[in-house]
């Protein structure tokens, strides 16, 4: 899914998910059915930096991947642990959620690799075996999201209710949903301060201020650090034990 900004940031944002026609044939794509409308969408494969310059000259600013490669689009291979802030909560409680989810990450024996929105909140990726669809493994991303919730205050499965607490930090299950898509590692964000979504890592949190990692600032972060996610594919992990945790909460399957 790539965000387009064809007037600048401050003109209208384009959510485009299909190769426009006259893309250049070395373009690589993969066509991805989207069962509401049975529609099918023919969407950018990045594989080299060409195809990201191909994009940005395009006047695209975010990229949006799918947690699912070409092989096999309906069976994704990464689990994401979207920790989003409503209206009245601060960075802390962030830091005090991002904390529990490692607590319960470790207990599972599972490597969570953490990177900033871009925004106000932080994202954990983890590297799952592709063996099940987008339904078991949204299950299983609420059924870790309300234990992390079962520790922390600060933390909520909750998002419509209208009586929900402002002042909580959402833990976005639903990010693991079909079509659901969040900015990637080392993207840009459509905002005037340029902020960028950059990986980091987990003894930093304590100290982070997601507002420093910008266009500016991120090149010499990677000159300095490197990629803090480049050993992600070393870890592939499986959801067994947390479905096992969604069958005892009783929830519903996919």
């Amino acid at each position: 899914m790539l965000h387009r900004f064809p007037s600048g940031l401050a003109g209208e944002k384009v959510h485009q998910k299909r190769i426009p026609a006259g893309a250049p044939e070395w373009i690589e794509t993969v066509r991805v059915h989207f069962p509401r409308y049975d529609r099918t969408a023919d969407e950018l494969c990045v594989t080299e930096i060409g195809h990201v310059i191909w994009a940005v000259q395009m006047s695209t600013v975010e990229f949006h991947p799918w947690n699912s490669r070409r092989f096999d689009t309906e069976r994704p291979d990464e689990w994401r642990i979207d920790l989003d802030p409503m209206p009245q909560a601060d960075f802390g409680s962030v830091r005090q959620v991002a904390e529990t989810c490692r607590e319960v990450l470790a207990e599972l024996g599972i490597t969570g690799y953490p990177k900033t929105s871009g925004g106000a909140g932080l994202h954990v990726y983890v590297r799952i075996a592709p063996e099940w669809g987008f339904g078991d493994v949204r299950r299983a991303a609420l059924a870790f999201a309300r234990e992390v919730e079962r520790r922390t205050p600060a933390a909520t499965t909750t998002w419509w209710r209208k009586d929900r607490d402002p002042r909580a930090v959402f833990v976005d299950y639903n990010q693991n949903a079909r079509d659901h898509t969040i900015a990637s590692a080392w993207s840009l964000r459509g905002v005037p301060e340029g902020t960028v979504s950059t990986p980091i890592a987990w003894d930093e949190i304590p100290d982070v201020d997601p507002r420093d990692f910008t266009l500016a600032t991120a090149p010499a972060r990677f000159a300095g650090c490197g990629d803090l996610h480049a050993t992600i594919d070393d870890h592939h992990h499986r959801l067994d034990e947390l479905l096992a945790w969604a069958d005892r909460e009783g929830l519903p399957p996919p």
